[in-house]
């Protein structure tokens, strides 16, 4: 048996408001950002936590990360993106060989091949002392291995894993008194020579843990490590209160460059 259904004549609709005009650039911007932010396969923010970069990058500095630099080329994507390997000079964010959720920033100082080692805290590069004006030593003290690597015995020894790691990178790859990068592996140092964990006291940064090159300092506020590394409360009134005054504004839309190292 058919069933009947019995509807109300439709109301005339409202009439409609004429739809506002769109400000194109506006909406390519707001665009543009959350392309930039929210996909992190192209690129990320970073904060530097700590001063092991100084005075290259201070703790406080909000970074963009390309995260496409050194991604390998593909067919056509070769011939649209700038891809490059890493070089000597370069300065990488990479994930830490041994605190694999901890982004470590640093300067590649050894590619694969390289011959290195520390005199009198001078790095010699394949023979030849370099010259590198982003240095600096903040503590102005010595130390037998930190300044003449890989002579010495390493003195920071917090975490076990890292002392395995570079005892055996010490062990497998010195040749001569000097640290031989092996393939698929880099030699990485911060800029403050005196004041880094790097590459000498947890070993050397494997290829596939490197995710990319800062590009631009977004943002650079003046705080202190533990605010940066987890946004407390402290940090959200610290903001509030200091916005305009400890944000470093010299230092935003810099960009982030490396250093040419032969």
């Amino acid at each position: 048996m058919a069933t009947t259904v019995t509807t109300k004549p439709a109301s005339p609709l409202a009439e409609s408001k004429p739809e506002e005009p769109r400000n194109g650039i506006a909406e390519w911007v707001v665009t543009f950002i959350i392309l930039l932010f929210g996909t992190s396969t192209i690129a990320q923010p970073f904060v530097i936590p700590t001063s092991s970069m100084h005075n290259t990058l201070m703790t406080g500095d909000h970074l963009i990360v390309d995260k496409l630099a050194y991604a390998p080329p593909g067919k056509l994507s070769s011939h649209l993106l700038p891809y490059t390997e890493v070089k000597r000079g370069d300065i990488i964010v990479f994930r830490h060989p041994v605190l694999l959720q901890e982004d470590y920033v640093k300067r590649v100082i050894g590619i694969p091949g390289d011959r290195i080692k520390l005199v009198n805290q001078v790095v010699h590069l394949n023979g030849k002392a370099l010259n590198e004006p982003y240095i600096i030593h903040s503590v102005g003290d010595s130390s037998p291995y930190r300044d003449n690597f890989p002579e010495g015995s390493p003195e920071y020894a917090a975490n076990p894993q890292m002392v395995d790691r570079v005892f055996t990178m010490l062990r497998e790859h010195v040749d001569k008194g000097e640290l031989v990068v092996p393939a698929e592996s880099y030699f990485a140092m911060g800029d403050n020579r005196d004041n880094s964990l790097d590459s000498r006291y947890w070993g050397l940064v494997p290829r596939e843990n490197i995710m990319g090159k800062p590009t631009i300092i977004f943002w650079s506020y003046d705080a202190p490590t533990d605010d940066l590394k987890d946004y407390s409360i402290h940090h959200m009134l610290d903001l509030a209160q200091h916005f305009f005054t400890k944000t470093r504004w010299d230092r935003t839309l810099r960009l982030v460059r490396g250093y040419p190292i032969n």
